[in-house]
């Protein structure tokens, strides 16, 4: 019972001793808390009360803008990753309202203004009145109306309506100069506005010396800010042009539709590459703070938001095998023009397309005459637009896929392939060219052969007619398997439709069929006669380069059907690729391309025929370029082309030259499309294919290819 009792105390006294303890620290922490808040009641008053009207002040002094950072744009560069479009920075001058007097402002603009002349460079100014003498620059009709808006007496002179001006902005300063360098920019803030938040461009492109001079001397100049910009450059001049494409300020309906990407002042893609992966090429822009005093000086920032520079588009173009390609066809044209070869005619322009046959890639393709995309970086000069517009040969069209021309002779090898698969012709049948086609009442076209030799090749097999490009043999073909079927297999190889290609505005040009005729002329029938101009590539068979391209590249190798590309990649900034399939999406939506497949399969030994009569025409005597690349170090098969465009002012025909080939023979690996509009003779084209293959395989430029250029050269007449 006494050990129970004795229990019960010492637990009674534990309990005590633990309420004790826990008063303690409960009496600790309420002291703290009230410590704390004697602190924190202690700064408050000091920052209200005591310190208070400083604080005030300073708020009150003190301003705070956010500005965009703008995103760098992405490079286009070749396959290899040398630069064709790139960035540079540009420092720009900008003003900003503060809250400073009159002659201040005023005494900050003519220094600047005055530094920048010390530098030569040149600023904005748009004031309409001269000095030394006094004199308008406005135009007559429009100098009431200026008179009226700024409330100028209608009978003022220059001088007095100076003065006005000189007036209204209060400017204390007496000498003429001065008061017209100080109006410039004053002038410039009247008519456009500006704000603490919204700046005024006062100079562009401006050096690095007076970058560092106005950042050193930054309370000289209050409300004066520099801007660095990423500037579209183009490292290449004119070279692939039509390809990469050029950018020009965003339009206001443009920039209505898009204001939660663009700015109001944005540069966009136009044209070419440019156009097309605008929003690859864009990036994303970032945001700055900038923290001045109320006079303008600027005294902390900081970027809030980082820019993400927009993704580098990888084309499959060679730079050294696109550079030659250009010079090859634009001295080819010339060599046309000044009698180079054995007759003259006066060449407008052309293209050239260089493709893997393997893959579609586009390994070069030129277009000409043509323009440097630098031209319109910072607005086009009026000489340079002048160029554009006005020439006849129209600069800005890309030949390569914008324009579509009669493809002559080069069409040949569809109709001997029709002809084989639709068995109305077998590889051993002759055929005999007596020289003129006398099947159809009132309608008797010629060889080419007969009009040049008054006689016919006599008999020749498919291979043969394509060595000697016989317009009889094929005007029989054509006739006995009639239009459509050589339309089906046209457009099976992708003749007369869009290629596809990563590039704006490709045309689909059209294939000689009874429906196209019924189309283009309100319905008149075909007869059986309008397919003999049609099985050579006359009619109504318009293509485009790349159309031929992807055409030549299918036959070269075996059958399959190549997609023309000139992407090879995309390369986001944060050095990820883009998806291939993702890319496809894209640009067959952004361009409305369809892909479909006919489901034609074309027996390999009828393309080889097309391929032999190819090479036949390049590498034996009697072929129509074999003159060109009989001493040349790999086998070449081609085809020469001439079709007629049409007359002249002076009513001389007007004769389009191609050439088509592809090579090594054995194992094709690139094919070559070359048409000069006017150009008289595909054989004369040739030689611009030659060069680009001298190139593509390395071989000695000063290869000796002997030319009898007093030869009467070969004539494909049509009709």
């Amino acid at each position: 019972m006494n050990n129970r009792i004795s229990f019960d105390r010492e637990t009674t006294w534990e309990k005590e001793i633990g309420n004790e303890q826990i008063n303690f620290r409960f009496n600790i922490i309420t002291i703290l808390i009230y410590i704390i808040g004697i602190v924190l009641i202690a700064q408050l008053f000091n920052l209200q009360i005591v310190n208070g009207e400083s604080y005030r002040e300073q708020s009150n002094t003190r301003l705070s803008r956010v500005t965009s950072v703008e995103a760098a744009r992405g490079s286009i560069v070749d396959r290899s990753g040398n630069e064709l479009a790139g960035v540079r920075t540009e420092y720009s001058i900008e003003i900003f309202k503060t809250n400073i007097a009159n002659d201040e402002l005023n005494e900050t603009i003519l220094r600047l203004v005055n530094l920048l002349n010390d530098y030569q460079i040149s600023y904005t100014d748009t004031f309409p009145i001269k000095i030394n003498p006094f004199e308008f620059t406005i135009a007559d009709d429009e100098l009431a109306k200026w008179k009226t808006k700024y409330k100028i007496p209608e009978d003022a002179g220059a001088e007095e309506a100076f003065y006005k001006f000189k007036d209204k902005y209060e400017i204390s300063d007496d000498n003429v100069e001065d008061i017209r360098k100080i109006i410039s920019i004053r002038y410039k803030i009247t008519t456009t506005g500006y704000s603490a938040t919204k700046s005024i461009t006062i100079a562009k492109d401006v050096n690095e010396e007076i970058v560092a001079q106005i950042s050193e001397r930054n309370s000289e100049f209050p409300g004066i800010s520099i801007s660095a910009d990423a500037v579209r450059t183009y490292l290449t001049g004119s070279m692939a042009a039509h390809v990469i494409g050029y950018t020009g300020k965003i339009n206001e309906d443009e920039y209505k539709a898009n204001k939660d990407i663009y700015d109001s002042d944005d540069i966009i893609g136009r044209t070419g590459i440019e156009y097309v992966f605008e929003s690859y090429l864009k990036g994303k822009d970032g945001e700055k703070q900038v923290d001045m005093s109320v006079d303008g000086t600027i005294t902390g920032e900081y970027i809030s938001k980082e820019a993400v520079a927009g993704s580098d588009i990888v084309l499959t173009i060679d730079s050294n095998l696109q550079k030659v390609t250009e010079t090859a066809l634009e001295n080819c044209i010339n060599k046309i023009k000044s009698g180079g070869f054995s007759q003259t005619y006066d060449a407008k322009g052309g293209a050239a397309v260089v493709m893997n046959v393997n893959t579609g890639e586009v390994l070069a393709t030129a277009s000409n005459p043509t323009y440097e995309p630098e031209w319109f970086v910072g607005g086009i000069s009026k000489e340079h637009w002048q160029y554009l517009s006005t020439n006849e040969a129209h600069p800005q069209l890309n030949k390569a896929i914008q324009a579509a021309y009669e493809p002559g002779s080069t069409f040949k090898m569809v109709t001997a392939i029709a002809g084989l698969e639709s068995g109305a012709i077998t590889t051993k049948e002759k055929i005999n060219d007596v020289g003129v086609y006398r099947k159809y009442k009132g309608y008797s076209p010629e060889c080419w052969y007969y009009t040049s030799y008054h006689r016919g090749h006599g008999y020749l097999n498919v291979t043969q007619a394509l060595q000697h490009s016989c317009n009889y043999f094929f005007y029989e073909v054509g006739d006995r398997i009639g239009v459509d079927t050589i339309a089906k297999y046209a457009l099976h190889f992708g003749l007369g439709k869009k290629t596809g290609i990563e590039l704006p505005s490709e045309t689909a040009g059209t294939v000689a069929s009874t429906e196209t005729k019924s189309k283009l002329t309100n319905g008149q029938a075909w007869y059986p006669g309008d397919t003999l101009p049609a099985a050579i590539g006359q009619s109504y068979n318009n293509f485009t380069p790349m159309q031929i391209a992807k055409y030549i590249s299918s036959i070269a190798n075996g059958g399959t059907v190549v997609k023309p590309t000139i992407i090879k990649t995309i390369l986001n900034s944060d050095g990820t690729e883009v998806p291939r399939e993702e890319i496809e999406k894209y640009t067959n939506e952004k361009l409305g391309i369809e892909n479909t497949d006919d489901g034609i399969q074309i027996n390999p030994e009828n393309i080889n025929v097309a391929k032999e009569g190819m090479r036949m025409a390049t590498s034996e005597a009697g072929g129509t370029a074999y003159n060109i690349f009989k001493n040349f170090q790999v086998e070449v098969a081609g085809k020469t082309g001439s079709a007629e465009a049409g007359k002249d002012s002076n009513n001389n025909d007007l004769v389009d030259a191609w050439f088509v080939c592809f090579a090594p023979f054995e194992n094709p690996e690139v094919a070559v499309v070359v048409m000069i509009e006017n150009g008289g003779h595909g054989n004369y084209a040739a030689e611009v294919a030659r060069d680009v293959l001298t190139q593509y395989f390395g071989m000695n430029e000063t290869t000796e290819v002997n030319e009898n250029v007093q030869a009467v050269p070969y004539t494909e007449e049509i009709r």
